[in-house]
Formats: structure tokens, sequence, C-alpha cells
């Protein structure tokens, strides 16, 4: 059973800095994306970032050059550095990780950290 456990949330001003992290445990197989998802009070989950085993990234348009995403394929974890925070950066995170092979069929979620930004 694969399981995720996020962890470094929690209060920051505008302007810094937080970063988290997931541990994913369990066995999983093929080329997977990790990421970082967030829903904030009233509005859907979104994607904030993704990263493929290869190490391809992506990144939702409102955390470009603020937030940068990393994972350790040996170690199965995946960070989120979170630079420049905005009061709009508050939401609860969630690390995922997803099948991206043909034939694995798996998505799994973790249970969130929350980020919460003051001005």
């Amino acid at each position: 059973q694969v399981r995720l456990v996020e962890s470094g949330g929690g209060l920051v001003q505008a302007g810094g800095s937080l970063r988290l992290s997931c541990v994913v445990s369990g066995s999983f197989f093929g080329t997977n994306a990790m990421g970082w998802y967030r829903q904030a009070p009233g509005k859907e989950r979104e994607l904030v970032a993704t990263v493929i085993t290869d190490g391809t990234t992506h990144y939702a348009d409102s955390v470009k050059g603020r937030f940068s995403i990393d994972r350790d394929n040996a170690k199965n974890t995946v960070s989120l550095q979170m630079n420049s925070l905005k009061s709009e950066d508050t939401a609860v995170y969630y690390c995922n990780v997803r099948s991206e092979s043909p034939g694995f069929e798996f998505d799994y979620w973790g249970q969130g950290t929350e980020v919460t930004v003051s001005t």
C-alpha cells in the first residue's frame, strides 16, 4: 500500500519561505509524476508543480519563478521550496504521485499540510 506523508507547512509572513516535503512509502512502478497541489478555502484543488521520473518539471503560472520542485528517486521523496510567499498562496498543500506509464494506473494523495501566509 502506498502512503504519502507531508511535512513542512506552517505560518509565515508574506515574502518569506517554506519548504514542504513528502515521503512516499510503498511500491509503485513505471514512469510517474510526483507533485504538489493546493486547495484554498472555497476554491477547487489546483496544480502547483509536478516533476516526472526523468526530472521534467511543470509549474502553475502563479508560482513560476518563486517555487521549485525536486524529487529524490532513491528515497521516494518530493519537496517544494516556496519563496516570496504571498497571501494568495495560503492553502492546504497536497502531495500526489500518479502514473505516467500506460498500463500502470495509480493516483495517490497525502493528507495535506496547511500553509498560511500572513500580511
